[in-house]
């Protein structure tokens, strides 16, 4: 599958909520139940590209958009602010292509460079494919919360990985750089 990556806009809501409703209808990504609508997801889209998180689009050569990714907050506490969440969406036929792991890289080189030191992956339903994906790129097991979403009639068990971007926990952050300005204490 021939694809590419660049910044997702605010002209991709409509394809990013049609991703996301399968993934919420169908999978286990998210422990949301019934879709957000256009609006909501451009809301949620201009709250983190504001904060100056990156968001990507990664697309075909006709310039569909086959899945997107983002880092969000982890927690919205500012002894947090070192630390992101990665988020992950393929549209179906996507999946199991490359698609995923090229996001996922991307996203790692841009939140190092932007000065975070910690990246988690919160895998809904342990998706054994975002477990894989992740542990390829060197995330770490840290941990899993049991039976903490009950989605499509069952019990969900949640799985955390982690890992250090740049020089992780081996050196202070400078606080006057970003991500260091992005709450106020």
């Amino acid at each position: 599958m021939t694809f590419h990556l660049e910044d997702a806009t605010a002209a991709d809501i409509a394809a990013i909520t049609e991703i996301y409703r399968d993934s919420v209808l169908t999978g286990t990504a998210s422990y949301e139940i019934t879709p957000p609508d256009e609006a909501e997801m451009a809301s949620r889209f201009e709250a983190i590209t504001a904060k100056g998180y990156p968001y990507i689009a990664a697309r075909d050569e006709d310039g569909a958009l086959l899945g997107y990714a983002y880092a969000s907050a982890f927690r919205t506490r500012p002894a947090y602010r070192w630390l992101v969440e990665d988020s992950i969406y393929l549209a179906p036929a996507a999946r199991g292509r490359g698609v995923g792991k090229a996001l996922l890289k991307e996203l790692l080189v841009r939140c190092e460079a932007l000065g975070f030191r910690q990246m988690v992956a919160v895998i809904g339903g342990a998706s054994p494919a975002s477990v894989g994906v992740h542990k390829s790129l060197g995330f770490e097991m840290t941990g899993t919360l049991k039976g903490t979403g009950f989605k499509h009639g069952k019990w969900l068990d949640t799985v955390l990985m982690q890992i250090e971007l740049g020089d992780g926990k081996a050196t202070d952050p400078d606080l006057k750089t970003y991500p260091g300005t992005l709450f106020s204490e």
